[in-house]
């Protein structure tokens, strides 16, 4: 049964496809719980924010572009409160179940998209991803996950939760597939480079600071299975490069990105808050309180910080490289963490995550195979507006899991 996996909000809620011809003719998909849906009242993982909002008039752009395509949508899907978390436990409706791994979390804050996939309960699913929101359930559930550009693909219509980072992402069990729908869903976007298949990525850069976060079995799986990836593109005659790309460490990244991203927070959700005093988990709950004594006028080294990074990896990837790193530590933790093995835990993960947040870019993570017989992902990373380019080199290139 569907139920079994508590991925869905509400499994009989149907969107039809606005044509029988488009390139996703026939299949299905779920949607996170934060986008308009006409005639529907999103929840946001939240039974005070549902309360308060009314059912959507119209259906957002990026879900009509799929609509078009062929696809039909079926069920809305579960999300951490607010999408303010990267474990996927939501304490008022449950924690979806990881296909792959039971006894650990799914990931977050797209959490049941991730599980509608896995366990094969649609053919693809949008999500929303911010801080790793589609990046590391992809990961932790074993299948593939893009957060694009940030801007290329339209927001209206999406519960935000931080406008400078939030991106439309979206999660299927095949590469090809995840091309498919970002053919779709970056259609609107005129600054896409257009693949050309005589015409690769010529420079693979392996940074040190964020290999150096893996788990020792995750680090030795994830860099056979990179060379194993690469290996497949041997005739693009890419160049291989381990480098340095944060000389203060990518705590200082993570750093910097948590209190950007919490001042943007804040500001979207301060009047609501304080007029609804909605109940939110503790963890949730304390996020939101720290959130609310940033200023931004006694933040200027996060943001300059954050100009910083953008500015250095979109000049060092341009239109020819890639980075390639761990979209995690390591495999989903157990379902039990919490406390400060939990904050530890997504600090950690963080470190990695913000890389491509802080610069607006590009990433899909890949299914590369198991430690312990739970899932870990290997991503990649392009220049901005390459989101086809590399959609297209991962599809040839993909890794086929056991």
């Amino acid at each position: 049964m569907t139920s079994d996996w508590n991925a869905f909000v509400n499994e009989q809620f149907e969107l039809a496809a606005s044509s029988s011809k488009g390139t996703l003719a026939g299949l299905s998909f779920g949607v996170k719980d934060v986008f308009a849906l006409e005639g529907y009242a999103s929840g946001a993982g939240n039974p005070d924010w549902l309360r308060t909002h009314p059912p959507a008039e119209y259906t957002a752009p990026a879900i009509l572009s799929l609509l078009n395509a062929g696809a039909v949508l079926r069920g809305t899907t579960h999300t951490d409160e607010l999408m303010y978390s990267l474990n996927g436990q939501n304490v008022h409706y449950g924690t979806p179940v990881n296909p792959r791994a039971k006894d650990r979390i799914p990931g977050g804050s797209s959490s049941g998209s991730a599980v509608a996939v896995a366990a094969g309960l649609r053919d693809f699913a949008i999500g929303t991803d911010t801080g790793g929101s589609v990046r590391i359930p992809s990961s932790y559930c074993g299948i593939y996950g893009m957060r694009p550009t940030h801007d290329a693909i339209s927001l209206e219509g999406v519960i935000p939760l931080a406008a400078g980072f939030d991106t439309v992402g979206w999660m299927a069990n095949t590469a090809e597939l995840l091309h498919d729908v970002g053919q779709v869903l970056l259609a609107e976007d005129p600054l896409q480079s257009a693949p050309d298949p005589n015409h690769y990525f010529q420079k693979i850069y392996f940074p040190r600071e964020a290999w150096d976060l893996a788990e020792a079995d995750t680090k030795e799986l994830l860099l056979a299975a990179a060379h194993d990836l690469l290996s497949r593109l041997a005739e693009q005659s890419v160049a291989e490069k381990w480098i340095s790309i944060a000389p203060e460490g990518l705590a200082a990244w993570m750093t910097a990105f948590r209190r950007v991203q919490a001042i943007q927070i804040w500001k979207q959700h301060r009047e609501w808050i304080e007029e609804v005093q909605p109940v939110f988990a503790e963890d949730i709950a304390g996020r939101f309180a720290w959130a609310s004594t940033l200023k931004r006028e006694e933040q200027g080294e996060a943001f300059t910080r954050m100009d910083e990074v953008r500015e250095s990896l979109r000049s060092l990837l341009g239109t020819e490289g890639l980075m390639i790193v761990p979209t995690a530590t390591g495999p989903a933790p157990s379902l039990h963490i919490q406390g400060e093995d939990s904050e530890r835990r997504r600090s950690q993960t963080m470190q990695l995550s913000s890389i491509a947040g802080l610069a607006g870019l590009p990433q899909i993570t890949i299914p590369a195979g198991t430690i312990d017989g739970a899932p870990v992902g290997l991503s990649v990373i392009a220049g901005v507006h390459q989101d086809l380019r590399l959609l297209q080199w991962v599809r040839q290139g993909a890794i086929i899991t056991s």
